[in-house]
């Protein structure tokens, strides 16, 4: 009788249920782990940047602002608290010359600026640190690329009054003054209707959403690029230089014309 061995099972090559599994699982952590290293990488190298920005703002900020605003930008007799005002504000103010002052007085003029724009966003990146406040906002919100008609109305209506309808300025109480508005850089109009520099008022997003103060800049860069339709603009003054104009030279022109007639005829 012989003896049979017993039989070996059979293969059928195919694979386990969890193997797929296993291997997308294994697959998911792989990509993870380098995701989250190259993260890791760029973020540190962005804070590494940001902190460096941060530390050369102090230092120009000890040196060139301090003695007014203090040394913790917590103000002094001679100057305002900058704690929230945020790196908009600084972008408008040493931006256009107007800080550091050259003397006290009763509002900051507009100088030629003495900085670089990099060491106006270190300090202005140093001032962000101290409280949160208005930042640098995306290009496109100053773009002047809006809607000029809504843009004209929304100046008439909450700007005109002391900037006068063409942008021309004005005088205001105490010595102050609306300053004309004519080739203004676009980020300094809008960092000006959020921080409410000097006179004017604060117009947050509840008053002008950043799309509508586009329009306003749109509208001021329209005056900027488009001469006076009406001839002599008397420097964009409204009736009152108008009205004087033709009291001088229009009854004046009459009052000449008509003495050199009675004189002809005598």
């Amino acid at each position: 009788m012989a003896i049979t061995s017993p039989a070996s099972p059979r293969r059928s090559g195919r694979r386990h249920p969890l193997a797929t599994a296993a291997l997308l699982i294994v697959g998911l952590l792989a990509t993870g782990g380098a995701y989250a290293l190259a993260t890791s990488t760029a973020t540190a190298e962005t804070t590494a940047h940001t902190a460096e920005m941060v530390e050369e703002g102090g230092k120009l900020f000890a040196a060139n602002c301090a003695s007014c605003h203090g040394i913790l930008a917590d103000g002094t007799a001679a100057g305002p608290s900058l704690i929230g005002v945020g790196a908009l504000a600084v972008d408008f103010q040493v931006g256009t010359g107007r800080m550091p002052m050259a003397a006290s007085g009763p509002q900051a003029e507009v100088k030629p600026v003495q900085f670089s724009q990099e060491q106006i966003d270190a300090m202005g990146a140093w001032v962000a640190e101290l409280a949160p406040g208005p930042a640098i906002p995306a290009e496109r919100y100053f773009a002047g690329d809006g809607d000029v008609a809504n843009g004209a109305e929304l100046f008439r209506i909450n700007c005109a009054m002391c900037h006068n309808v063409a942008g021309a300025g004005g005088a205001l109480t105490e010595g102050k003054y609306a300053p004309g508005l004519a080739n203004i850089d676009p980020i300094h109009v809008y960092g000006a209707m959020v921080t409410g520099p000097q006179n004017m008022p604060v117009f947050s997003d509840m008053n002008l959403t950043p799309e509508e103060k586009n329009d306003v800049i749109s509208y001021l860069r329209y005056i900027d690029e488009n001469p006076s339709v009406g001839g002599f603009d008397l420097g964009s003054l409204g009736p009152v230089s108008e009205g004087l104009f033709i009291w001088i030279f229009g009854l004046g022109g009459l009052v000449a014309v008509t003495v050199w007639l009675t004189a002809k005829s005598n």
